[in-house]
């Protein structure tokens, strides 16, 4: 399971059990977040979680991560056997816009905020999968 982390919404991304494609799963209001994960994890076989690794171009990290490393600390409290790992989220939002232009999206559509976050976590777990395959 991939979360491209925001302080207002998360986009979740899973894979099917080979580990070969990443699909998107839904949005989360943040708040809500740590709530769906134990759900879901419960009714789910989640091996690990992917966090997004936000960085400026220049490999700083961005101003972003300071709540990510929050949220880990929250997951290892609540969820002690979850591995965590990181994947380096550059351009993923502006690829998951892009994409919704190339497939010929509603603007509508594209306007729905939630969506470019699932879509970059999809992008983010599939990343991954590649990197480790």
């Amino acid at each position: 399971m991939a979360l491209d982390y925001g302080t207002v919404r998360t986009g979740i991304a899973v894979t099917d059990e080979l580990q070969l494609i990443a699909s998107g799963l839904t949005t989360v209001d943040t708040s809500k977040l740590m709530d769906f994960l134990e759900d879901y994890c419960q009714r789910e076989t989640v091996e690990k979680l992917i966090l997004g690794l936000p960085k400026q171009m220049d490999n700083s990290p961005s101003e972003s991560e300071k709540a990510i490393q929050a949220f880990i600390a929250i997951v290892n409290t609540k969820m002690p056997d979850m591995k965590i790992e990181r994947q380096d989220e550059r351009f993923t939002s502006k690829m998951a816009f892009q994409s919704m232009l190339d497939s010929g999206m509603k603007k509508s559509k594209r306007r729905q905020k939630g969506l470019v976050d699932e879509i970059s976590a999809t992008l983010i777990l599939q990343a991954y999968l590649d990197r480790i395959q």
